[in-house]
């Protein structure tokens, strides 16, 4: 049995269909409008009450909102498998190319091209940062109290405590200063999901914590690798874009496993394939192990918000009616604006700034504060580059 959908795709309709979405799925969160398009209005899987409450659970939780919608619609027409089919799809063709462009760029960083291209696009990167922060906070920061405590986090991140204590403290704070807003009375889904859901869910997480024990006992660099990302993406309220700051801190300030440059590099790949950029993920794994850490750095920094989807999805509407809940995560919320405002800080640090990057910088936030396109800021950027930036 499945619950708000009207039409029965199969195991392979599902593949195919998010296959051919996630190909073309740039713009991030964007995507999410396109996926309500295929599964709504063309194939009729879902009515539109059922795909609104997807949405907003993908917003409350942590992880790549767009990724996380394509689960919740499988999960809703065929159950756990039916997530793990739609997520797959989606995801996989941006794994491959980024995959396939990391290994280019391991052989081809030095070259002279390559490398004015990257200059030029190390400055687009600060651009994008900066306006996810002004997006982000315009949306999170509706009142002094949110301010304060998106400067208080800012500032414990620009002292370089750890983000996960920042979040937890911004958290606690949001649940002591942040006013309660009157939740809409909804209506518990049908328990045959938490049925659907329970034994797949076992076996996925028997599987998991077992790859990890293997890794500790017998790998414990690609180990550590692993619980990173797992942990990264178990804190990105707010979206992928959320695990770019824990990424670049933990991985550039605290354990030096790159430098800034080739960080920033690796974003920029991220942003020239389909998917979310927190498939950044993969370029880390494949910088620091090859092709089996590319694997498993991927796994790593989706596997929790997937698990997370098909656990919550059935209890959903009575966690999103509680007042304490909504008020912790929007303290989150409010502590990533703090700390995209210092990446974009250190991100810039990194910039050797002469004319043509501030030119560069200045034109791309400007055409994304105008709502161009990222993908085509982002290829405008690399020709200019090419041609101006030495």
């Amino acid at each position: 049995m499945t619950i708000g959908s009207r039409s029965h795709p199969s195991l392979t309709q599902l593949f195919v269909s998010f296959l051919r979405l996630g190909a073309t799925a740039f713009g991030g969160p964007s995507m999410v409008a396109y996926i309500r398009k295929m599964a709504v209005d063309d194939k009729h899987w879902l009515d539109d009450e059922n795909f609104r409450d997807g949405v907003a659970l993908c917003q409350t939780i942590p992880g790549a909102t767009a990724m996380q919608t394509a689960a919740y619609v499988g999960f809703r027409v065929r159950g756990a498998l039916g997530a793990g089919t739609s997520f797959i799809g989606f995801g996989l063709p941006a794994f491959l190319l980024m995959m396939t462009l990391s290994a280019l760029y391991a052989q081809t960083s030095g070259w002279p091209l390559v490398v004015s291209a990257f200059a030029g696009l190390q400055a687009i990167i600060v651009a994008i940062v900066a306006n996810a922060m002004l997006t982000f906070g315009r949306s999170t920061l509706r009142s002094w109290k949110q301010v304060f405590i998106a400067s208080l986090a800012a500032a414990l991140f620009g002292f370089s405590l750890n983000p996960m204590i920042v979040i937890v403290l911004a958290a606690f704070i949001g649940l002591v200063l942040v006013e309660s807003k009157p939740m809409p009375d909804r209506k518990h889904v049908d328990s045959a999901i938490e049925v659907q859901s329970a034994k797949p869910l076992l076996i996925l997480l028997g599987v998991a914590f077992t790859g990890f024990i293997v890794l500790y006992f017998f790998q414990p660099s690609l180990f550590n690798l692993a619980a990173l990302m797992f942990r990264i993406d178990l804190f990105a309220f707010g979206g992928g874009f959320a695990s770019i700051p824990l990424m670049y801190h933990e991985i550039v300030d605290v354990r030096k496993w790159m430098d800034g440059a080739t960080f920033l590099n690796g974003i920029v790949l991220g942003q020239v394939t389909p998917g979310p950029i927190v498939i950044t993920a993969t370029f880390v794994g494949y910088w620091l192990h090859g092709l089996l850490g590319g694997i498993i750095a991927t796994l790593s920094v989706f596997l929790p918000s997937f698990i997370m989807v098909i656990a919550i999805v059935p209890f959903f509407d009575k966690l999103r009616a509680s007042p304490s809940f909504s008020k912790v995560i929007s303290g989150i919320l409010c502590s990533f604006v703090g700390l995209l405002l210092i990446v974009t800080i250190r991100f810039a640090g990194n910039i050797h700034w002469d004319l043509p990057r501030i030119m560069l910088v200045s034109s791309a936030l400007g055409a994304l504060l105008f709502k161009v396109d990222i993908l085509w800021v982002v290829v405008l950027g690399t020709i200019i580059s090419v041609i101006v930036v030495r």
